[in-house]
């Protein structure tokens, strides 16, 4: 019996095929209690190991079907020119029907009669009814009608979401504040960086540019 070795005092000798007190792993070797384990490499982290969080979603990343050019970031933002154009189209869709009806009731008895006053009627239930249409339309897709013909879209200006129908009506009310400043904020998209009017500033909101076949 030897004494002389430190890590064996009482000179017994490791079974077969198993290092030592104090030994490496052979290579090769499935490493046993005891032996600090490292991960293989490519395979899913341990707990106890760093793991690396997934970035945030890009602007737009989850955008409503049928929306093609909001993932990726923000799109180009629309011009003055476009954002004119398209409401002048919504009024348009609008507004026109309406006064072509009551026009026709005129010409027919004067707008006194029974055929110029249903007429009238008519002309203003479809005003009201299209106008809440057009809103459904832009807070559920982006777009109202006008807004797809020259392919612009409406959009939050935190994430690229649409607005909703509630909010697409605030919005719409918002615009008082762009025509009491003597329409000054009708023109503000000229300008401005963002390309808002004062109602797109107070309900956060961009209008960008969006493929006009989406």
């Amino acid at each position: 019996m030897s004494f002389g070795d430190p890590n064996n005092p009482y000179g017994q000798q490791p079974p077969q095929g198993q290092p030592g007190y104090g030994q490496q792993a052979p290579q090769g070797v499935p490493p046993q209690y005891g032996y600090p384990q490292q991960p293989a490499p490519g395979a899913a982290p341990q707990y106890g190991y760093p793991q690396q969080t997934p970035p945030p979603p890009a602007y737009g990343a989850y955008p409503p079907p049928g929306m093609p050019g909001m993932p990726g970031g923000m799109p180009p933002l629309a011009h003055w020119g476009l954002r004119f154009s398209a409401y002048l189209l919504d009024a348009l869709i609008i507004a026109g029907p309406m006064y072509a009806l009551t026009g026709i009731g005129v010409a027919i008895d004067g707008g006194e009669g029974g055929v110029g006053a249903v007429l009238g009627l008519v002309g203003f239930l479809y005003a009201i009814g299209m106008l809440f249409f057009q809103l459904y339309k832009e807070g559920t897709t982006g777009q109202t009608i006008g807004k797809k013909v020259v392919g612009i879209s409406l959009h939050r200006e935190a994430d690229g979401a649409t607005l909703g129908f509630g909010m697409a009506f605030v919005r719409k009310l918002a615009h008082f504040l762009d025509s009491i400043s003597c329409y000054l904020g009708w023109l503000w998209p000229l300008w401005d960086a963002k390309k808002q009017t004062f109602a797109d500033k107070v309900c956060s909101t961009v209008v960008v540019k969006v493929n006009r076949n989406g």
